[in-house]
């Protein structure tokens, strides 16, 4: 059997305020040719489809036409769905009965019978090979919040354990006991999940924390031996210490610091109950992201770099991203006015522009002040020492004028 495992698509995410609709769109069109090229049977998208819990109309219909387009491009494909942090559970399930008609289930909520007992079964979903006979079956959880977990007790003379990681460990034990008991010989049991895991490298920029009463990061181990393959979700850089428990990535770039980097697709193959094999499938850019300098430099070493830049021509929406990175010694009030004058007429889209210092700043203990001193000092002040701190010299009189203006304006 041969899953396609992707997650963290973020539609409808913007870079710097610009749209990424197409690069988005040029993903999906070019998953859906992996998806017939690799004879898919399943795949699994492990959380965060959307970028955020209330995603525009243009995003849904984005979402809502590459499944359809799967169906009927690859009718055999199993499509699995889980929730991430960004996403809304209730918003993604709403059209449950819709998306099951286009081969894809969606786990949004943990549910919960009469009695209050978690439904596990409605998160242990079957699996099909092309010939249509199960051939494994998916454990599908989605991002869990404090409420969604089981309580755990702490044994006689036992330390009472956190209640949230010790919450699922017993819910990923359930539902694993679940799924062995529908099994049958020679067929595999993978698990899905959206979490941060011990030791997991985030991307710089990209990814929003997810800390839920001081524990964030889940040990590996949740994930019983049983299970020939854990699909994860969160973390924006492929990775896994472990080759059957891995991270695939983000499909495109979400920050700059991902410049450099290959997103990626993962092939999973199973034999049987066994994990086979993991193979990356490298998602080709479709939009250059280009950072200058490659390291932070003064204004103009950065100017001189931008006018030699030769980029060929191409439409609006596939212009290269632009980040500045530029050291400054002092404030230099016309610094954006000075980059866009550089790259004018380029085929490019100026996103950022970072700024940093070469001064060596304060120490933690200079920089302190007590909550007493913090109280009596003035906003020039303030102005005065993030100054210093920043730049390592005092403030220029122009500057403090300026900012004195603009504190009787206020006023």
């Amino acid at each position: 059997m041969r899953l396609l495992h992707t997650s963290d698509w973020h539609l409808g995410q913007s870079l710097h305020n610009f749209d990424r609709h197409y690069e988005h769109q040029r993903f999906l069109d070019w998953l859906l040719d992996l998806i017939v090229s690799e004879r898919a049977d399943a795949l699994l998208l492990a959380g965060d489809v959307f970028d955020n819990a209330n995603p525009s109309a243009v995003s849904q219909r984005q979402f809502y036409r590459f499944l359809q387009q799967a169906r009927e491009r690859a009718p055999q494909l199993d499509l699995v769905i889980i929730a991430g942090n960004h996403d809304s559970p209730g918003r993604l399930e709403a059209p449950l009965p819709l998306l099951e008609a286009h081969g894809a289930r969606v786990v949004g909520n943990v549910t919960r019978k009469e009695d209050g007992s978690i439904d596990v079964g409605g998160m242990v979903l079957p699996l099909r090979n092309g010939d249509g006979k199960v051939a494994a079956w998916c454990i599908a959880i989605p991002f869990l919040r404090p409420g969604d977990v089981p309580r755990v007790e702490a044994g006689e003379g036992e330390e009472a354990p956190d209640p949230y990681l010790a919450g699922i460990a017993e819910l990923y034990r359930l539902a694993l006991e679940h799924a062995l008991s529908l099994r049958k010989d020679g067929q595999a049991i993978v698990a899905m999940g959206h979490c941060h895991l011990v030791e997991g490298q985030m991307s710089a920029d990209s990814e929003r924390r997810i800390v839920i009463g001081g524990t964030e990061m889940l040990p590996s181990g949740i994930f019983g031996p049983e299970i020939a393959y854990t699909a994860l979700g969160h973390l924006h850089l492929a990775q896994g210490k472990q080759e059957h428990i891995r991270y695939c990535g983000s499909p495109i770039p979400l920050s700059f610091s991902e410049t450099q980097y290959k997103h990626q697709v993962l092939c999973v193959e199973l034999e049987g109950a066994a994990l086979s094999a993991v193979r990356p499938v490298f998602v080709p850019r479709s939009v250059p992201l280009l950072r200058v300098p490659a390291s932070p430099a003064p204004l103009e070493a950065v100017l001189a770099e931008l006018s030699a830049l030769e980029l060929p021509e191409c439409e609006t929406h596939a212009q290269p991203y632009l980040e500045v990175r530029v050291r400054l010694d002092a404030p230099e009030p016309g610094l954006r006015a000075r980059i866009e004058a550089a790259i004018e007429g380029k085929p490019l889209r100026l996103a950022k522009i970072e700024t940093s210092s070469s001064a060596r700043g304060q120490s933690l203990e200079d920089a302190a002040v007590s909550l007493d001193q913090l109280a009596r000092l003035q906003p020039d002040e303030v102005f005065k020492r993030l100054y210093r701190q920043k730049y390592d010299s005092e403030a220029p009189e122009e500057q403090l004028q300026a900012f004195a203006e603009l504190l009787l304006a206020r006023e």
